[in-house]
């Protein structure tokens, strides 16, 4: 017994028969699962932007949308307003004619003529009131219409500010999760995690550039370089390209749009923007609404979308190259094109 207590206190432990002891200091977290979790961290942030993104660009239309509404009721309040002074200028005058029988009127008329040409005009002035009538209750109508369509823009709008306000407490979390793990690490921990990612970024790139498709694509742009093709900076593709490599070095923030930072979908919104075309927002929305170009197909301006969820996306800009604005705690840089994985590639042009 005494032998045992010895080996106990020599261990830094002292172990009482019959009870249980947890381990006083859980197992040391590898550098790679670090990585892995705060890739995950800021992968769910990056997508939690883009669903804010999406909520703010919603909220927006609805800002726009009761706007106009709101100047639809105007002008139809004074449309009603126009028709209530007719109509009561209408009844003024059919009060001044009294309201006595035709055959009445005719007995007394010393001037037949004259009142059929009366009756002709009241059976007119009966039609102008069917019509005058016939328009109040249509404008009613619009504006029943227009106060319907408020309440429910009302309540669109408030629905869109939800998912915004979710999405940033998430953008947040995320960030503030992957932040702490992060600087948890000492200085040379931190670097080494910053080679790992690029490593891995690296092997992507490397198995992407063997494939067959990318071949394909790199022929296709020296064959072009070569029998002298106009410069890719004269065309669309060309002119988004330069203004994207152009913010290379610029922060990343989540939400941002320029012109001193951005996030992934902002830079290639402002992209192309500034070659003369307007494109959806956010990654996903470019993902779903901008036409599909197969991978070998692909040239300088095309943007690439990545993961599953397609929540990140980068401009190829040529030579198995893309820029992009990768994530928080990075800026605007150059990377691979197959760093990371390809969901697919949309032309804006």
């Amino acid at each position: 017994m005494a032998t045992a207590l010895v080996c106990a206190v020599v261990t830094g432990v002292i172990v009482t028969p019959g009870v249980a002891h947890a381990d006083p200091s859980p197992p040391q977290r590898s550098l790679e699962d670090v990585h892995r979790e705060v890739e995950d961290l800021y992968r769910k942030a990056e997508s939690a932007t883009d669903a804010y993104n999406a909520a703010s660009e919603a909220q927006s239309r609805q800002e726009k949308s009761i706007v106009e509404i709101a100047r639809s009721v105007t002008a139809a309040q004074a449309r009603m307003a126009r028709l209530k002074n007719q109509a009561g200028a209408l009844a003024r005058s059919q009060y001044r004619a009294g309201g006595m029988p035709d055959g009445a009127r005719l007995f007394f008329d010393a001037a037949p003529d004259s009142f059929l040409d009366g009756v002709s005009l009241a059976h007119k002035g009966e039609q102008a009131t069917r019509g005058l009538l016939a328009q109040v209750a249509a404008t009613q109508k619009k504006l029943d219409g227009y106060a319907k369509a408020a309440d429910e823009r009302w309540k669109k709008l408030d629905g869109e500010r939800k998912k915004k306000e979710d999405a940033k407490k998430e953008i947040e979390t995320r960030l503030k999760d992957a932040k702490r793990l992060e600087e948890r690490l000492e200085a040379k921990e931190r670097e080494r995690l910053r080679r790992i990612e690029e490593e891995r970024a690296r092997e992507a790139q490397r198995a992407w550039l063997a494939t067959e498709a990318v071949k394909t694509v790199t022929l296709k742009e020296a064959g072009a370089n070569a029998s002298g093709a106009s410069s890719a900076s004269t065309t669309e593709g060309g002119r988004a390209v330069a203004f994207a490599t152009a913010q290379i070095g610029k922060n990343y923030v989540w939400g941002a749009v320029g012109p001193d930072t951005f996030d992934c979908s902002g830079l290639t919104l402002r992209a192309w923007e500034a070659a003369g075309r307007a494109i959806p927002r956010t990654s996903q929305e470019q993902w779903r609404l901008l036409p599909k170009v197969d991978v070998k197909d692909m040239r300088p301006g095309d943007l690439v979308i990545y993961f599953k969820d397609a929540s990140h996306v980068a401009m190829y800009v040529g030579d198995g190259t893309m820029v992009h604005a990768p994530r928080p705690g990075r800026q605007v840089t150059l990377a691979g094109a197959g760093s990371m994985p390809i969901l697919g590639v949309v032309r804006p042009g």
